[in-house]
């Protein structure tokens, strides 16, 4: 089961968190610790059920449907900032009286993450980065995103077309991949046409312009909790910028998941739930 709980966002944005356990615990003083766990770019909450479950009996989980994504509102394309998602997050540990809270996060939720922690250390006791580079994308790979939308045969006229599609047609698959396909028809919904994605490409576009073009070590060197730095061994993470910034983390560790891509947590769930089980073991009663 999950409990739907309403979060003001910067702005005024409305946010939608989910809390996974089972039964759902009741109010926001429940005492166990919390984890706050952020989907990356067209991601969703629900990418994060069954890591959620698997926290529930130990710790506070919930997982933060980001504005533009999910079951939260779509804010016009000005509002899709940096500093919006972050001041996001950081609304949702406040109001949700999460902190100070381990954030897990993947991709675009993981550079949301630090950049949060860097801010507002007193908010997080501890971070996990999921394939999230540091390093600056440019304008190249921002071009291909939006071709790579831009190839998207919408609208798709089943599910089962969905997962085909991401799973093993896209062009930018090097071999099949059956949990992209499972990642993305999660983000997909039907309408009268046929199946079409809950978010607006051009808002996702947008969203990733704000941070493409700029490296982000800086803010990396600004974080002091305990930081994971986990990658997929055929992921969008390297593994020697992986190490290098673990090295610049002031408390960095590096894990790494063999037979995962870009999204462990849906490739490899056991093996992703025993590393996260390990850290947050290792960081103990905050």
């Amino acid at each position: 089961m999950a409990r739907r709980i309403e979060v003001t966002g910067a702005g005024g944005v409305r946010l939608a968190a989910w809390e996974y356990a089972d039964p759902p615990k009741e109010g926001t003083g429940s005492g166990a610790r919390g984890v706050l766990l952020l989907h990356g770019l067209m991601g969703r909450a629900a990418h994060w059920a069954s890591t959620a479950r698997g926290l529930a009996g130990r710790y506070r989980a919930v997982a933060l449907d980001q504005r533009g994504h999910g079951q939260s509102a779509q804010p016009p394309l000005e509002a899709c900032t940096r500093e919006a998602y972050v001041e996001d997050a950081e609304a949702a540990l406040e109001q949700l009286a999460l902190a100070p809270a381990v954030l897990v996060g993947h991709a675009m939720g993981a550079l949301t993450a630090w950049q949060l922690a860097a801010r507002r250390p007193d908010l997080v006791r501890g971070l996990v980065i999921c394939d999230m580079r540091a390093s600056a994308l440019g304008a190249a790979s921002q071009a291909e995103w939006a071709d790579w939308f831009r190839s998207w045969p919408l609208p798709f006229a089943t599910l089962a077309d969905v997962r085909r599609w991401f799973a093993e047609d896209d062009p930018r698959l090097e071999r099949p991949d059956p949990a992209r396909g499972a990642f993305y028809a999660e983000v997909m919904h039907e309408s009268a046409d046929g199946w079409r994605p809950l978010f607006d490409p051009d808002r996702m576009l947008r969203t990733r312009e704000t941070w493409v073009h700029d490296a982000h070590w800086d803010e990396l060197t600004q974080v002091r909790c305990p930081t994971l730095v986990l990658r997929g061994l055929d992921g969008e993470l390297g593994r020697a910028e992986a190490q290098e910034m673990v090295r610049v983390l002031p408390d960095g560790h590096y894990a790494e998941i063999p037979d995962a891509g870009h999204v462990p947590h849906y490739d490899q769930p056991a093996a992703w739930q025993g590393v996260l089980d390990q850290f947050l073991g290792d960081l103990g009663t905050p």
